[in-house]
């Protein structure tokens, strides 16, 4: 039984999260809805980064605009962060491309249409929720998945008084001469020579950089997690130090770029009777960033679950089917792991540059399963924890002190 005008599946948003848990739940034949302020047609403002393998298991390469085999990192010598001595990763990195990306999860969609509006308030009745907006339209479904981004303000969670966010800015264009290496992809640069002792105290940056092919490069200084967060132009500032510091100037930008979201926002209350995806359901990686790679994995079995509620038991209340969505979303074994990345981040976040630099030299000093699992989130919990032991038992005195809380400095505070 289906109730008059009112949908299966309600979807809020129009990013990456938004259109892969819609693409899903057309796929299993749901009659889906989807709002949002900005049309999907709009082309994303972000690069997205992923590890090859992470999309070969998905049968996906082909998204891929770029792909690297030689890509490394530099955490410097030991001596005040100098030396070039590489880290090789072994392992392909690609970007994907955006639009190919948009358009093949548009297509998944089915012609899904979005409506653009902005929605004001979200009330919950027994077997619908309605959703209305500020154009004074009311929208109806079962369920309503909020994709909107970690902004929004109709997902409950709890209050925290830190809320650490990654911010990055970068510059897609040409350069007086190659930052990168040719073919060359660049994880993180923590190469520090070209600060001075006072900018050494400072909330610690990395390059993330590659060969684009053609004379064009993407070159971007980001800081992991940081609260309050670094500015844009702090970090622009770093960019353009640490270049100038080669010898490098910018001849001409194509693209800039800026990038800021929170690395430790809290679960959201899993009771409540709106189902959020993507940032809004805190599924960013608190270690990495990460986040596409997550909403490919885990967007098939959110609404294969949806999907099967909403067919089989068709008086189900709303708020029931969104528990059932946050226990598929957000399993026992996943909340777990979730916890333990965002306590290896608490610590992370109070290391000094020095420290920073030698965590990551022993952190990829681990096999590559170990250091890949990790940081795509793809190890079973009994497997993380006997990776993070292995990282506590190989790393210098000074990093298991950090580890443990035990070594105090001046980031502390924090």
């Amino acid at each position: 039984m289906k109730l008059n005008n009112v949908a299966d599946v309600l979807v809020m948003g129009a990013g990456p999260a938004a259109l892969c848990i819609a693409a899903e739940l057309v796929q299993h034949g749901l009659d889906v809805q989807a709002i949002a302020s900005k049309s999907p047609l709009e082309p994303w403002p972000n690069t997205y980064g992923i590890w090859a393998s992470e999309l070969e298991s998905l049968n996906m390469q082909e998204l891929l605009k770029y792909r690297w085999e030689d890509t490394v990192s530099f955490f410097g010598d030991g001596l005040g962060g100098k030396g070039n001595i590489c880290t090789n990763h072994h392992l392909d990195y690609g970007l994907f491309n955006s639009i190919n990306f948009q358009e093949a999860l548009l297509e998944r969609c089915n012609g899904l249409s979005w409506q653009l509006e902005t929605v004001d308030n979200i009330d919950f009745r027994e077997r619908e929720t309605v959703v209305i907006c500020t154009s004074g339209k009311k929208y109806f479904a079962r369920l309503v998945i909020d994709a909107s981004g970690y902004k929004t303000p109709f997902i409950r969670r709890p209050k925290h008084d830190q809320i650490a966010k990654q911010a990055a800015y970068g510059v897609v264009g040409k350069f007086s001469s190659a930052p990168v290496e040719k073919n060359r992809f660049v994880l993180m640069d923590f190469r520090s020579d070209h600060l001075n002792a006072n900018e050494l105290e400072e909330p610690p940056s990395f390059l993330y950089a590659m060969d684009l092919g053609d004379g064009s490069y993407f070159v971007e200084e980001t800081s992991l997690a940081c609260s309050p967060p670094i500015s844009f132009e702090s970090l622009k500032a770093r960019l353009n130090l640490r270049l100038s510091n080669k010898g490098i100037q910018i001849d001409e930008i194509f693209h800039e770029e800026h990038c800021l979201f929170p690395m430790n926002l809290p679960l959201p209350y899993r009771d409540q009777p709106l189902l959020a995806f993507g940032g809004s359901a805190s599924m960013v990686h608190p270690a990495s960033g990460y986040l596409v790679g997550s909403l490919l994995r885990r967007a098939p079995s959110l609404a294969s679950e949806i999907a099967k509620v909403i067919k089989k038991e068709p008086l189900m209340p709303t708020s029931q089917i969104a528990i059932r969505g946050w226990k598929t979303l957000w399993t026992n074994e996943l909340v777990q792991r979730h916890r333990l990345y965002q306590f290896g981040l608490q610590r992370l976040m109070s290391f000094d540059e020095t420290l920073l630099r030698s965590f990551f030299d022993t952190f990829f000093k681990l096999p590559k399963k170990d250091w890949f699992g990790y940081l795509t989130n793809t190890l079973p919990l009994p497997r993380l924890f006997i990776v993070m032991l292995k990282l506590f038992y190989i790393a210098p005195s000074k990093v298991r002190l950090g580890m443990t809380g035990l070594l105090i400095n001046k980031r502390e505070k924090i």
